[in-house]
């Protein structure tokens, strides 16, 4: 079926992008507000990680004493190095809060505006793609939050070269760390749908990708270098390892997918 004829000049377009954007902004700063004033609330789930009562600690210390090992509690304190930077801190991140929490309406917007452009087919394979990307992207970050960046915490924020030697971690490292880590695997995630739509274009093939994976292996680990936020081997390996097996996830997805005309 064809797309629906659309007699509207540029300006229009221009003016109903217009009003699309400032829809997405007043309702994402309505929830960065909101998020804003649940300080305690939005504290206890940034700052989780940091304290060995987080599930993932948690759980990680009962396989412990299941095999038999022993493992000590720990607790890092984060420091305040400015005298507005708490309160710039407390900003941010209550408006990464509200972009988060609006996600799904800027999602809906942006596709309300491009839909009519395009035909029925079209409209099937945009949904199937921004739908499966959201929840891929969503899967990332809670990845990262929940394993990625609480692992490399703790073992970077308890790691001494000496006794003598304590570690002074400051809250703004902490969530640039954190925000950076979630953003990037969140990202990363997006290895299967974007294979997945290369596949359905015509573009890529599992054949490809198995004749090139010692090459990708290489693409993974400077890309693992680059966005991960340390230089550390243990960091790096654990944005790789996930990277590497949505490779593979990927060639099995291809495999599966078949060239059709979008």
């Amino acid at each position: 079926m064809a797309a629906v004829t659309n007699t509207q000049s540029f300006w229009e377009h221009l003016d109903v992008l217009r009003v699309a954007i400032v829809k997405i902004v007043a309702v994402a700063v309505v929830f960065g507000i909101a998020a804003f004033f649940f300080k305690e609330e939005l504290c206890a789930v940034v700052l989780a990680p940091k304290d060995d009562g987080f599930i993932t600690y948690q759980l990680l210390d009962r396989m412990a004493v299941w095999a038999g090992g022993a493992v000590e509690p720990f607790s890092v304190r984060l420091i305040n190095t400015g005298l507005a930077q708490q309160f710039i801190i407390h900003m941010k991140t209550a408006l990464c809060a509200g972009v988060l929490c609006t996600s799904p309406y800027i999602l809906y917007q942006l596709f309300r505006f491009v839909s009519p452009a395009l035909y029925d087919n079209e409209r099937r394979y945009v949904r199937r793609i921004v739908g499966g990307g959201y929840a891929m992207f969503g899967l990332g970050v809670l990845i990262s939050y929940f394993l990625i960046f609480p692992l490399t915490f703790r073992f970077l924020g308890t790691y001494q070269v000496n006794d003598e030697v304590d570690n002074l971690i400051t809250l703004d490292s902490y969530i640039s760390t954190l925000v950076m880590m979630c953003l990037a695997m969140g990202i990363v995630f997006e290895i299967p749908i974007l294979s997945w739509l290369f596949a359905k274009l015509g573009f890529l093939s599992a054949d490809f990708m198995r004749r090139y994976r010692k090459h990708a292996v290489v693409i993974i680990l400077v890309v693992a270098a680059i966005i991960t936020p340390t230089s550390d081997v243990f960091t790096l390996s654990l944005v790789a390892l996930p990277m590497w097996m949505l490779y593979e996830v990927s060639i099995l997805i291809v495999k599966r997918s078949k060239y059709h005309k979008v």
